[in-house]
């Protein structure tokens, strides 16, 4: 995690005209927002030209950057709202998928016994991606937010427009769900 006080000030400086720090905070940012809004939008195209759209948004609303929350959480906010109405646009296509996305075999069957593992571990991580991506928006955005980038239920908060105790309901009942679609699916051991 980046220290809050460090990208508020490389954030305050570019307000003051500093263009060096823009490019420190997108080379910070960049991945961890194109992460997020991967999973968010289970698109990658997409999901690069929406932190493209938020940065290009942090630029312009420098006259008015206010540090009264970490930068991330603003920042996350941003990326959120965007992804939100990408989710919602009318005629949003589906995302392409991977040659070799199906339930064909990828290995042939002289080779598969030596792989059965990294075979195995791929179509769980599919599933779970798939999983994943069946959350409601703001339940996806939550658990990601709080499980893979590790911002607290406050940040997320800020991020979402929501309250704390939403957060935690969202986190929780994005797990269940999870944890309901492995136990369903057989993914539970005894």
């Amino acid at each position: 995690m980046h220290a809050p006080d460090e990208d508020v000030r490389l954030m305050l400086a570019f307000c003051a005209g500093d263009a060096a720090a823009f490019d420190a905070l997108f080379r910070r940012w960049a991945g961890p927002l194109l992460r997020y809004l991967e999973r968010m939008l289970g698109e990658v195209g997409a999901a690069e030209e929406l932190v493209q759209e938020a940065f290009l948004r942090v630029h312009r609303a420098r006259a008015s950057y206010k540090p009264d929350a970490r930068f991330s959480s603003w920042l996350y906010r941003i990326g959120t709202n965007l992804a939100l109405n990408e989710l919602r646009r009318p005629g949003r296509r589906a995302p392409h998928t991977r040659v070799g996305d199906g339930d064909e075999d990828p290995l042939p069957a002289a080779t598969q016994s030596a792989s059965d593992a990294v075979v195995d571990a791929r179509r769980e991580i599919d599933a779970l991606d798939g999983a994943l991506r069946a959350l409601p928006e703001r339940q996806r955005a939550a658990l990601w937010l709080v499980a893979i980038e590790g911002q607290s239920y406050a940040e997320v908060a800020a991020s979402l427009d929501v309250s704390e105790q939403a957060v935690k309901a969202l986190v929780h009942r994005a797990r269940a769900s999870l944890a309901g679609l492995r136990a369903a699916d057989g993914g539970e051991e005894d």
